[in-house]
């Protein structure tokens, strides 16, 4: 649940929540995960597709929110009394799930099987009419009986009795009130009458003002009538208490139909909140497979602005189960990190994906990753062994079925052992033949992915004119941190950017020199990592200045080795590490001691390189032909 979190798939589930009106429906959504049964996500995306278009065909669904059904529910099995306004959300109920079968009988031309939701829906026609017929605004309805009617009729009545009587009282003796209207106090008639002429006013004391002025009085001239009308309200509240026990008797009658809708609208809930997610998200379904690759179109990640997001195009799996992401920072490799990670969650949950319809995405039975800082106060971990830790944890759990997302491998320590550690990893997932996506900074692990079968290399483009990002995925080309060269362009002093450089790379591109103020059509000074990527003839590689008899580090194992052979038209450079003699790609050597320093001139690298046997036939041609004398050269010796 973790990685749903890192990924930010708790987010995409509070979204579709959103979209849902029912609490049963919303907490489904919050509980939506992956599925690793490629049926069941096939048919989840075909759900989602039909929601959406059902919506665009026919509109919005008439759903209710269904709310206070289950505590409704609740009264009716202690057999409780419906108040007027729980037997109206029984109404409201009942009138969308007759909408809402009439809504899905329009859609059911369209051949979509959800259309089909609506055979399971009971119309409980004669129940809604008499819901109708008696309750109005949250009251029971005169009409709701005759009995209530006449009732209710007599209760006008001897009201209209009582305020003659007293409206007569204040005519005739206008001093004795503070008002000049009938006032109804604890439900009684009652006369304003001013605290002095309490004595003139013959009747009960039904309430006094705040500041004691005024007695609400209740005559004893109208004490039969509001008697009368005392045992009219009585028989008014058994017959209202009379009509709610029938109707909530109906509504337990039907109780299993309730509750059969109720489920049906739960779930056309549920799909129809999926199809709303989609069209807020203007996403679209994916083709989902068992084959392990993935095939992203046009994605962008769907917490981002539709308008600014810049396309991502991703390709994995197959040959290739590992691509390695580099490129300046801010440069975007964490969000098409994530964006991977993200859809591939979603559409595994059968949710439509913000990316072109052609994209697949194949099933895993695990995506795990490793993003952010990670640093843990708490546990006393900075944040190489934070990430450590839980690099080690994935590579545990791992199989060829999961999908690795790892941020920034082998950061937060020294960069040689940073870098050992980082292809040591890729080795591992390498191994375990999942497919993994990382990104790094460290060019010795470009060149590593560019060797390595199974791996290729992918990077963000970067605009140098405006030394801004431009967020697209470029494939099969290694990106550069572009570092030294944005310090130039704003305006670093050339004496130090050139001591920048000497002790970026040592000495390998001497003799060139950083160009001041340099225009966008000069071409400036180009770092090595950018050199090396141009194709090389056999006259450029007397750049790379690494002679016979150099001591050097070969990485990323940073191994020491001595130099046989200089570099070939390839860039290879002829190394011997332990006694074993191979060709390396100049990009992973760094030179340690030069041969200057540790040999004399002229010296005799036949005594370092050469075997026994090699020597002695070499002597004995300096001397003479001799039939059968043969020299053995090991592949890259030839250089020498």
């Amino acid at each position: 649940m973790n990685n749903f979190k890192t990924l930010e798939f708790d987010i995409i589930l509070d979204k579709l929540a959103e979209k849902a009106l029912s609490e049963t429906a919303k907490t489904r959504c919050l509980k939506l995960k992956p599925s690793l049964n490629e049926a069941e996500v096939r048919r989840w995306m075909d759900e989602s597709t039909q929601a959406r278009q059902i919506i665009e065909q026919t509109g919005t669904p008439p759903l209710s929110s269904m709310t206070e059904l289950e505590k409704i529910i609740d009264y009716i099995n202690i057999e409780a009394m419906l108040m007027p306004e729980q037997i109206e959300h029984v109404l409201t109920f009942l009138v969308s799930c007759r909408k809402m079968k009439e809504y899905l009988r329009k859609a059911e031309g369209t051949g979509l099987n959800i259309a089909c939701y609506g055979g399971s829906i009971v119309e409980l026609h004669e129940l809604e009419n008499e819901i109708k017929r008696c309750i109005v605004s949250s009251a029971v309805a005169d009409k709701a009986s005759s009995q209530l009617d006449g009732i209710r009729r007599q209760i006008v009545i001897a009201g209209d009795q009582i305020k003659e009587k007293l409206d007569d009282l204040l005519r005739k003796n206008k001093t004795w009130f503070s008002e000049t209207f009938v006032s109804v106090r604890n439900g009684r008639y009652t006369l304003p009458v001013k605290r002095e002429h309490r004595n003139d006013v013959s009747g009960s004391v039904i309430e006094m003002s705040n500041k004691g002025g005024t007695c609400f009085i209740e005559p004893s001239s109208v004490g039969k009538l509001q008697t009368k009308l005392d045992e009219l309200h009585i028989e008014e509240d058994s017959e209202v208490r009379r009509i709610l026990y029938s109707l909530t008797a109906s509504i337990s009658e039907n109780l299993r139909a309730i509750k059969l809708n109720m489920e049906a609208m739960e779930t056309l809930d549920f799909l129809f909140a999926k199809g709303k997610l989609s069209i807020s998200m203007n996403a679209s379904p994916v083709d989902i497979t068992t084959d392990r690759k993935i095939s992203i179109k046009n994605a962008r990640h769907p917490l981002l602005s539709r308008e600014t997001a810049v396309p991502l195009d991703f390709k994995i799996g197959q040959e290739n189960r590992g691509v390695v992401i580099t490129g300046p920072n801010t440069g975007g490799k964490t969000v098409a990190l994530k964006t991977v990670g993200l859809l591939s969650l979603m559409a595994q949950s059968g949710l439509h994906v913000p990316a072109n319809c052609v994209s697949s995405f194949c099933m895993h039975n695990m995506v795990v990753c490793d993003i952010g800082d990670g640093q843990s106060i708490a546990e006393n971990l900075s944040t190489f062994s934070s990430h450590m830790k839980n690099v080690i944890s994935i590579l545990k759990q791992i199989s060829d079925e999961s999908l690795v997302l790892l941020d920034e491998l082998g950061s937060g320590t020294d960069p040689a052992e940073g870098m050992g550690i980082a292809v040591g990893v890729l080795d591992a997932l390498r191994e375990k033949n999942c497919i993994f996506v990382v990104t790094t900074h460290y060019p010795e692990v470009k060149e590593y992915a560019d060797n390595t079968h199974g791996l290729v290399n992918a990077r963000m483009a970067f605009d140098k004119d405006s030394l801004l990002p431009l967020y697209r995925l470029e494939i099969g080309k290694a990106g550069e941190s572009c570092a030294l060269y944005i310090a130039e362009r704003l305006g670093m002093p050339t004496q130090v950017l050139n001591r920048a450089h000497t002790a970026a790379y040592g000495n390998q591109n001497e003799g060139t020199s950083y160009k001041a103020n340099t225009s966008p059509d000069e071409k400036a000074f180009i770092p090595p990592r950018i050199i090396k990527q141009e194709k090389k003839t056999p006259e450029s590689q007397s750049n790379i200045a690494f002679n016979i008899g150099d001591s050097v580090f070969v990485y990323p194992q940073k191994e020491i080795g001595l130099v046989y052979a200089r570099a070939n038209e390839k860039g290879e450079v002829g190394v011997q590490v332990k006694g074993e003699k191979r060709l390396i790609n100049h990009k992973r050597i760094k030179l340690n001691v030069p041969a200057s320093e540790l040999y004399p001139e002229d010296y005799d690298f036949s005594i370092v390189f050469d075997t026994v046997e090699n020597r002695k036939a070499r002597h004995l041609m300096g001397k003479r032909h001799e039939e059968g004398n043969v020299i053995i050269i090991k592949e890259g010796e030839s250089g020498k």
